[in-house]
């Protein structure tokens, strides 16, 4: 019987494996998932890039890949790569998941490896906070363990089906899953509607203490420091100078960059929106038209 299984998921694998890419950005290798011929999709996070995207099959080969966008919430980018078409997309799992079903992480190693890894479907709920007013109604946490180039890979049931894409998350060590329904979801939306247009405001700072006396009467401990603002961005024009402390975007705090980039990535390029600066111990208000992020 044990055999049986042994060979069961290892045909698993080997059937599902043609459908799993690796991508490589400007972090180290991460996995994909053929969507539909050339098409794939990958977690944004773990490709850390928007230019200069390669997509490996298999065999192999590498073609060049176009981000065509992502979707904010899961994470997950789609990626165009026009040399994909020979490369079957993953079948889909149509059983329902249970917990304590066995499940099969299937990705690709540094080397292009096919690398897979077995558990359980430990919990299924949600929904998970992902950011600032970004969430996922459902995932799925396996005890499968994830090994490096796992991101953006597959997980399988124990006949083959794709049952979620793997992401870079982990709480409490068991790996977090988007369910296939969420991913096909949103891969569909970013490709019915183009390039996801990130906003972009043009400066460069750090987290800072504030000391009570420049607080501004609100009560903010932290900001995020400006020392540097791009001559005719959206910030410049808005009047914003270097020294000043940013400390909200239309009424939503922060005091770091990855926090403002999070809500830049919420803003929609083109847009007005509202900066809350400090500056030197007064509290003013900036208008900015809301910029689109330079691709690279």
């Amino acid at each position: 019987m044990l055999t049986e299984l042994s060979n069961d998921l290892a045909n698993a694998v080997a059937a599902a494996a043609p459908s799993v890419v690796q991508v490589v950005g400007r972090r180290r290798p991460a996995s994909g998932i053929v969507y539909n011929n050339d098409v794939a999709l990958t977690m944004m996070s773990a490709i850390g890039r928007e230019d200069g995207l390669q997509v490996r099959g298999g065999d192999g080969h590498a073609v060049g890949a176009e981000l065509l966008g992502w979707d904010p919430a899961t994470g997950l980018a789609v990626l165009r790569a026009p040399g994909l078409n020979g490369t079957p997309p993953i079948g889909v799992s149509t059983a329902p998941v249970r917990v304590g079903h066995i499940g099969i992480a299937l990705g690709r190693s540094w080397s292009n490896a096919v690398t897979a890894s077995a558990g359980v479907v430990a919990v299924i709920g949600g929904p998970l906070q992902t950011g600032p007013r970004r969430t996922i109604d459902h995932v799925l946490r396996t005890t499968a363990p994830m090994h490096d180039g796992f991101a953006g890979g597959a997980f399988l049931d124990a006949a083959g089906g794709l049952i979620g894409v793997i992401t870079v998350r982990a709480i409490r060590g068991l790996g977090v899953i988007i369910p296939a329904s969420i991913a096909w979801s949103a891969a569909a939306s970013v490709i019915e509607h183009g390039r996801t247009r990130r906003g972009y405001l043009g400066v460069a700072g750090q987290s800072v203490s504030l000391p009570e006396h420049q607080r501004g009467g609100i009560g903010r401990k932290r900001g995020m420091l400006i020392f540097v603002v791009t001559p005719g961005s959206p910030a410049s024009n808005a009047g914003m100078l270097v020294g000043d402390v940013l400390l909200a975007l239309d009424g939503t705090p922060f005091e770091s960059p990855e926090e403002l980039l999070d809500l830049l990535m919420m803003t929609v390029a083109g847009r007005s929106a509202r900066l809350q600066v400090l500056r030197g111990s007064t509290l003013i208000e900036l208008n900015v038209s809301v910029g689109e992020r330079p691709a690279s």
